[in-house]
């Protein structure tokens, strides 16, 4: 598969000399700036789908009528929590 370009990104120049400063030894520009493109679409992925599961639960919620208040939800997991750190 051929590869494609990305159109040129005019940032500051303190931002580029930013990322400049910030490469590792054996990264250029071009593969943190993929890397960085690549990071934010898998982020925005999961923020859909978390969004999805949201709604989901929600009509769930509205058809079954059953709701849980936030304190429960919290008491709920702080037990999870205290049970898993006794081991």
């Amino acid at each position: 598969m051929k590869s494609a370009t990305i159109p040129a990104l005019r940032v500051e120049p303190k931002l580029r000399q930013a990322v400049e400063q910030s490469l590792k030894s054996d990264e250029t520009l071009s593969s943190f700036m993929e890397q960085a493109l690549r990071e934010q679409i898998k982020r925005r992925k999961i923020e859909t789908e978390f969004i999805a599961r949201g709604l989901k639960s929600r009509d769930k919620a509205g058809q079954s009528g059953e709701y849980y208040s936030a304190e429960d939800v919290l008491a709920g997991l702080d037990a999870m929590l205290a049970k898993a750190e006794k081991g």
